[in-house]
């Protein structure tokens, strides 16, 4: 009997060992879902938008009409919108956004004065594809960039980093045609639409003379 109970209490023993799971391991499994999560809702404005409303068609397929009236009124409505510009949407509900960004508006070339001197310009290309290159900025090698739960995340590597990418996030403050604004916690960072300068000489020819076809 005696050996028959300690049989038994092996058993059950051994099953409940086989089923506990560490509760660190649901914590972090659960914690790394929630920081790798994008919130924003990504797609292509449609022909059914008008000031107040964006119909927005996303990539799996679906068409929302979406009540923009509360992100105008916040300036929560970064870059405007048109038929046919893509989108990334952060919703309050099924049919409000609480912030809409104008991903179209973002892409260029973006300059400001160099900080140093302001003798000559510096900034960033925002490409199609999330590809981003530094424009006369030796010492910080811009490689990717995209939206995530309503942040600007740029990609780069500083110069005497070696090969080691840094990540940083940014508030989009403002988007217009030749404006983007955004900034982290220390430093706001001002662009402007890079234009090339037209360089023109004003050459005014004289009228020829009987003087000038005699040999």
């Amino acid at each position: 009997m005696i050996l028959a109970a300690a049989a038994i209490a092996t058993m059950v023993g051994c099953g409940s060992k086989g089923q506990q799971t560490p509760v660190d391991a649901v914590y972090d499994s659960t914690v790394v879902v929630n920081i790798n999560r994008d919130s924003m809702v990504y797609g292509i404005c449609g022909d059914g938008s008008a000031m107040n409303t964006l119909q927005l068609i996303t990539d799996v397929g679906d068409t929302l009409v979406l009540s923009v009236a509360e992100a105008n009124d916040k300036g929560k409505c970064l870059g405007g919108f048109q038929s046919g510009d893509r989108m990334a949407v952060i919703m309050k509900n099924k049919s409000v956004a609480s912030l809409v960004i104008n991903q179209t508006a973002m892409l260029g070339e973006w300059v400001m004065p160099n900080p140093l001197d302001g003798s000559s310009d510096m900034g960033v290309r925002i490409m199609e594809g999330g590809i981003a290159e530094s424009i006369d900025q030796p010492s910080l090698i811009y490689r990717s960039w995209r939206l995530f739960n309503g942040k600007l995340e740029m990609v780069a590597i500083r110069e005497g980093g070696g090969d080691v990418e840094e990540t940083n996030l940014y508030d989009i403050v403002y988007i217009g045609p030749d404006s983007l604004v955004f900034k982290d916690s220390e430093d706001t960072f001002e662009y402007s639409r890079y234009k090339p300068q037209s360089h023109s000489v004003d050459i005014q020819l004289e009228e020829a003379t009987e003087d000038d076809y005699r040999m």
